[in-house]
């Protein structure tokens, strides 16, 4: 707003007429002696300096109060950073691709379904399978769950979903980022936890199924894996466990930037970026930020701290996405390297937390 504007007039300080000498010799007496009283006014000592001054004396002897100690420093971390099998990983998501579409109830969701376990055969294995019933008929949907114990007393999850989408089954569409890369980062963070024991929290690996809709995308059209094993894990008490839970969608892409989904946790989004800091990674992280709707909402609606790592811009304009474009040559090891790394530290912080 702009302020208003103010008219000033100036008048003289003394009326413009003649002095005589008298009067000026009057005048100048006068403001002498204004002077010298003001002078003498402004060195003396105020009640509160007097006082202050007064202390000082009186204590000037005594050993002034040793300053507060400085704050110990936290200890130096000198764990090595992680660093996962890059190329392994991509040809993991090379492997996935090539069984073609995956949706719910093909054929080729069954392919994968053992592919999956035979890359699990030496882990804990849960599996939380169920009939969806969706706006086209009932569908078989199952999580996967593969569980490497930690000596600390409780939980961090990671899901990625394993399906493609269900109205793109007729045109080729064979989904290498968003499904195959999520399934191939979750293979290779089982090979980074296996037979070794961990000092942290146990970390759950979760392949969901059915995340993405058969129609057209809603709350009651879409996540159905995650809703199904949310509600489940509500009741038997494991979400009080869940110290922290991470999704990973689309981190394939050539092009990498990790967007910031703002429907998460702020404290694992930052803790995520700190971890992408200590790898030199952060140049592929938040310069996007919004709400995204993912595996992670029906785990986020019930207050458990979520993270959706995601990159929702596939290709200029995201014109890759959810098309027949969603290709093995759009995708790079360096990126599944960059959020495979970064995830893997982002563990080792929330260990230390």
């Amino acid at each position: 707003m702009k302020q208003p504007t103010t008219r000033t007039t100036s008048r003289p300080a003394f009326p413009r007429v003649p002095l005589c000498p008298l009067w000026s010799t009057t005048c100048l007496t006068l403001l002498l002696t204004v002077a010298v009283a003001t002078t003498s006014a402004c060195t003396k000592t105020t009640p509160a300096d007097a006082t202050a001054t007064a202390s000082t004396s009186a204590n000037q002897n005594e050993k002034p109060a040793e300053p507060p100690a400085p704050p110990e420093p936290a200890p130096a971390d000198n764990t090595p950073l992680p660093h996962i099998d890059a190329k392994r990983a991509f040809e993991y998501t090379r492997e996935v691709t090539a069984f073609g579409p995956r949706y719910m109830g093909s054929e080729n969701h069954k392919k994968l379904e053992r592919y999956i376990l035979d890359h699990l055969k030496s882990d804990q294995l849960e599996d939380d399978a169920f009939t969806a019933d969706t706006v086209e008929g009932k569908f078989p949907v199952r999580n996967i769950i593969a569980k490497f114990p930690g000596a600390k007393d409780g939980i961090i999850v990671i899901l990625g979903h394993y399906d493609t989408n269900y109205p793109l089954r007729n045109t080729g569409y064979v989904g290498a980022n968003d499904g195959g890369s999520s399934t191939a980062i979750l293979l290779e963070y089982a090979n980074q936890l296996r037979g070794k024991k961990r000092d942290g929290y146990s970390v759950w690996l979760v392949w969901t199924d059915g995340e993405e809709a058969v129609k057209t995308w809603s709350g009651t059209d879409s996540v159905y894996g995650t809703r199904h094993l949310a509600e489940k894990w509500e009741k038997d008490g494991t979400l009080k466990k869940i110290k922290a839970l991470m999704v990973m969608d689309m981190i394939g892409d050539a092009d990498l930037n990790i967007d910031r989904a703002t429907n998460g946790a702020p404290w694992l989004l930052d803790l995520i970026y700190s971890a992408a800091e200590r790898e030199g990674y952060q140049s592929h992280f938040y310069a996007r930020q919004g709400v995204i709707e993912d595996d992670h909402l029906p785990f986020f609606q019930r207050g458990v701290p979520c993270a959706d790592v995601i990159d929702l811009d596939y290709g200029y304009n995201n014109v890759f996405h959810h098309t027949p474009q969603d290709t093995m040559d759009k995708l790079s090891p360096r990126s599944l390297a960059i959020v495979g790394d970064t995830i893997l530290e982002t563990i080792h912080l929330i260990d230390q937390r």
